[in-house]
C-alpha cells in the first residue's frame, strides 16, 4: 500500500518532537493529524514543502513546519521536502525563478556571474530581487499546484490498482471452489 511505502522512509514522530527548533511551535505540534498519513495530509504536505522549497527565504524547513501545523498536513512529509532546494540545486532554482520573474515582469535579463560574497550579494540584490521574488511566488505555487494533483493522481491509482488486485483475487477464489 502506498501509505506503508511511504511510512518506511520517514522518521519517527518522536525524532521530529524532540527537535529544539520545532518545540517552538508547542503543542500544536502534538496533534494526531500532523502524523496521520492519508491521502489528504499527503498530498497536502507535497503542496507545503513545494511552496516552501521554492521561497528564497532562510528557515525553510521551519517555514514549512509552521505551514504544516497551520493546514494540518503531514509535517513528516513537508519539512524534508524543502530539500529540493539544497545547496547544490539552489543557484539553479533561483535563476529559473529569476528569470520567470523577468520574463512577467518585463525586464532585461541580467547576465551575472555568481560571487561568493556579501557585496557582491547586496549589489546584484538590488537589480534582481523584485524579479526574484515574484518569480519565485509564481514557481512556488505552480509547483505547489502541481504536485498536489500528482499526489492525488498517484495515491488514487494506488489505490484503484489494490482494488483490481483484490477483485481478480475474488475471482479465483470463486472460480476454484466451484
Amino acid at each position: 500500500m502506498a501509505k506503508n511505502l511511504i511510512k518506511k522512509y520517514l522518521p519517527h514522530p518522536r525524532s521530529i518532537t524532540s527537535n529544539r527548533w520545532l518545540k517552538l511551535l508547542g503543542p500544536r505540534l502534538h496533534e494526531p493529524s500532523l502524523w496521520h498519513l492519508n491521502r489528504r495530509s499527503f498530498a497536502g504536505a507535497m503542496a507545503v514543502g513545494m511552496f516552501c522549497a521554492f521561497l528564497p527565504i532562510p528557515f525553510q524547513m521551519l517555514l514549512a513546519a509552521i505551514a504544516a501545523v497551520a493546514f494540518r498536513v503531514n509535517i513528516l512529509v513537508a519539512v524534508p521536502l524543502v530539500w529540493i532546494s539544497n545547496p547544490i540545486t539552489i543557484a539553479p532554482i533561483f535563476y529559473f525563478c529569476y528569470y520567470v520573474g523577468a520574463l512577467i515582469l518585463g525586464t532585461e535579463i541580467h547576465d551575472f556571474i555568481i560571487e561568493l560574497d556579501f557585496d557582491w550579494l547586496l549589489s546584484e540584490l538590488l537589480y534582481t530581487w523584485q524579479p526574484l521574488l515574484l518569480g519565485s511566488l509564481v514557481v512556488a505555487t505552480i509547483a505547489s499546484l502541481v504536485s498536489f494533483m500528482l499526489a492525488q493522481f498517484f495515491w488514487r491509482y494506488h489505490l484503484w490498482n489494490r482494488i483490481k488486485i483484490r477483485k481478480r483475487r475474488g475471482r479465483k477464489v470463486k472460480s476454484r471452489s466451484t
